[in-house]
């Protein structure tokens, strides 16, 4: 008798389906059917300087103090408006380029904004960016479409100029840190 017991046998529980379970996977804090907050990094990630700026971020993202939070990271190029639905924070990255943020930044923004647009209203974000001697534009530009996103900005941006240093590292991963605890 499917759903009841038989004697000396414990009883049988609900059946769950195989998508619901998928969708739980990674997603359920351990001993519990409460969902794990996500974090999302989307990041344009071209250079040395900033594979260091995103190494640090997810560093601090990941610390294990912060407990509950699962860390995404996507390639600009490869963030989907799916993965910024299933995301209940941003951290985001890029160099300045030519006064403005990446073009890869530019065509993620491009993808998500007007399917994302009223269901990620007030959730919140982090920002680093890297540049040769400014990251002014790039940083006005993100912050204009965060703004109409209605993003939260809930950690002061991380910019530097020219080779990061270890002040620069640690503030990185103090960013990371900051918004996945915001989520925690």
């Amino acid at each position: 008798m499917a759903g009841g017991s038989t004697a000396g046998t414990q009883p049988v529980t609900p059946d769950v389906t195989h998508s619901a379970v998928s969708w739980l996977r990674g997603r359920v804090r351990p001993g519990s059917l409460t969902r794990m907050s996500r974090l999302l990094i989307v990041h344009h990630t071209p250079s040395p300087n900033l594979q260091a700026m995103f190494e640090a971020t997810l560093a601090g993202a990941t610390d294990p103090e912060i407990e509950d939070v699962e860390v995404v990271r996507r390639p600009a190029l490869a963030a989907t408006p799916a993965d910024v639905l299933a995301a209940d924070g941003y951290l985001l990255g890029t160099p300045a380029n030519l006064g403005y943020m990446s073009g890869a930044l530019k065509v993620f923004f491009d993808v998500v904004y007007y399917p994302c647009l009223d269901a990620t209203k007030g959730r919140p974000f982090g920002l680093y960016v890297h540049g040769d001697n400014d990251t002014t534009g790039a940083v006005r530009g993100v912050e204009a479409i965060v703004k109409g996103l209605g993003w939260r900005k809930v950690a002061e941006h991380v910019l530097v100029a020219g080779p990061p240093g270890k002040e620069a590292l640690e503030a990185c991963r103090e960013l990371g840190a900051t918004v996945a605890a915001n989520l925690a």
